[in-house]
C-alpha cells in the first residue's frame, strides 16, 4: 500500500498542473491556455504528425515526453518562450522543481520520469527532438490562430519567433518549413512586425 500511496500522491499533486495558465490564448480567444491542456494537446500532435519526424520515433516515448515535460512549471512556473530575463534562472528553477515532484513517487517510477524529463531537456534523441518540435509548434499555432495575441502583447518580431523556433527543424523539416510559412504569412497579415 505504500507504493499506491506514493502514486496517488503524485497523482493529486500534478492536478495542480491545471492551475498553471501560459500565455498562449485558446484559438477561440476566450481565456489563456493551462499548462495541462498544453500536455493533452501536444500528445494528440505527437500521434497524428509522427510521420513527420526526421526519423523513425517510438511515438509511445514521446507522449511521455511531452506529458511529463512541464509538470515542473507546477513549482517553477511557466516561463514564457521570449523571456530572456526569465530565462536566467529557469534551468535551476526547473531542476529544483523536478527534484522535488518526481520524488513523490517510488524511486523506480521517480527515476524513470527523471530519464524522460532530462532526455526531453537535452534533446539528444530523436525522440526528444520531435517533441520539443511539437512543444514549439503548438504555441505558435496558437498564436497565429489568435491572430498574433501574444506576439502583439510581448511585442514579438519574426525574427525572434524563427530563431526560438529554429530547433524544430531538429525534429521534423517539414514541420520547420511549415511554421516558417505560417511566420511569413503572420508577419504578411499584421499578426507580428518583421
Amino acid at each position: 500500500m505504500e507504493r499506491l500511496k506514493q502514486q496517488i500522491n503524485f497523482i493529486v499533486e500534478i492536478d495542480k498542473l491545471k492551475s498553471i495558465l501560459r500565455r498562449s490564448v485558446l484559438m477561440d480567444k476566450s481565456r489563456n491556455e493551462n499548462d495541462a491542456e498544453h500536455s493533452w494537446h501536444i500528445a494528440m500532435m505527437a500521434l497524428l504528425l509522427k510521420e513527420y519526424a526526421n526519423q523513425e520515433v517510438d511515438v509511445l516515448k514521446v507522449v511521455k515526453m511531452l506529458l511529463i515535460h512541464d509538470l515542473v512549471e507546477i513549482d517553477a512556473g511557466d516561463t514564457f518562450a521570449y523571456d530572456s530575463e526569465g530565462y536566467k534562472d529557469k534551468e535551476a528553477r526547473e531542476q529544483q522543481a523536478a527534484d522535488r515532484l518526481f520524488n513523490i513517487l517510488p524511486k523506480d517510477q521517480a527515476e524513470e520520469i527523471f530519464e524522460l524529463w532530462n532526455e526531453f531537456e537535452r534533446r539528444t534523441t530523436a525522440e526528444a527532438c520531435y517533441a520539443a518540435a511539437l512543444d514549439r509548434l503548438q504555441p505558435l499555432l496558437h498564436n497565429f490562430y489568435t491572430e498574433g495575441v501574444s506576439w502583439k502583447e510581448h511585442q514579438v518580431t519574426s525574427d525572434l519567433v524563427l530563431e526560438r523556433n529554429s530547433y524544430i527543424k531538429d525534429g521534423s523539416e517539414t514541420l520547420w518549413e511549415y511554421a516558417r510559412d505560417l511566420i511569413e504569412e503572420a508577419v504578411d497579415r499584421g499578426y507580428m512586425k518583421k
